[in-house]
């Protein structure tokens, strides 16, 4: 049986609960916001979209920078800061309304954020397109939940330490584009779409590159999707 086929019905099941047909639209708004870097010397950004389109990079030079467009009113997004002795917390959070319609209804996120400061970044997301390119951040963690939709992260770049990456998806596909300079450890397991690897070779029931054993710097990767397809390149 075609493997497309039988993501239809789970995929339809999935999302049936988070999209509604009968949310209300409006004109498209859009707003900008800015977080100041301040004395934080590390931060923890918390992302929560039920559904929409998200695009995180680097190269902000406060600690956040953010574009938000929406046409429905209740989806403003809700957006926290504080930070204590040095430890920053963001959370941005688009309200919990119990409608979520991605037919004619606009949400999109799109967010710079700094590369110098050291960042955790977890992001819950319901459905939707997720590009984030992150590959210039000071990384210490990354924790992504996804729903149903599409991931991109792009983690190609020069990393300053160690950093951890959690990937737990449910319906789509994920792309995960890791660097190539320094070692690399990952588990990775799919459901009906599978595991394709790029880059790396097989070994104990993990996936490493050959620069795993020697190098300063590594980043350990474990990904673990629902129905769809993922995609590991480390090259």
């Amino acid at each position: 049986m075609n493997t497309k086929l039988l993501l239809i019905p789970a995929a339809l099941c999935l999302s049936s609960c988070v999209i509604n047909d009968h949310v209300q639209t409006g004109p498209l708004e859009h707003e900008s916001r800015s977080i100041e870097r301040g004395d934080a010397e590390r931060a923890q950004l918390n992302l929560r979209m039920g559904a929409g389109e998200l695009r995180v990079s680097g190269g902000a030079a406060n600690l956040m920078s953010g574009d938000f467009s929406y046409n429905v009113p209740a989806w403003k997004p809700d957006i926290r800061y504080n930070s204590n002795a040095g430890r920053a917390t963001l959370t941005i959070e688009q309200p919990k309304t119990g409608q979520m319609n991605l037919g004619n209804a606009t949400n999109r996120w799109d967010l710079q954020l700094n590369d110098e400061i050291p960042i955790d970044l977890a992001l819950q997301f319901g459905a939707g397109e997720t590009r984030l390119d992150l590959g210039s951040l000071s990384l210490r963690s990354i924790d992504v939940e996804m729903g149903v939709g599409e991931l991109k992260l792009d983690l190609r770049g020069n990393p300053k330490h160690n950093y951890d990456v959690r990937v737990r998806g449910g319906v789509g596909e994920a792309n995960v584009y890791l660097p190539a300079n320094v070692g690399i450890d990952a588990t990775a397991s799919g459901g009906i779409g599978g595991v394709q690897v790029h880059g790396l070779r097989q070994q104990d029931g993990r996936w490493i590159n050959d620069a795993y054993d020697s190098a300063k710097i590594q980043v350990h990767v474990d990904i673990r999707g629902g129905i769809g397809a993922i995609n590991l390149f480390a090259e």
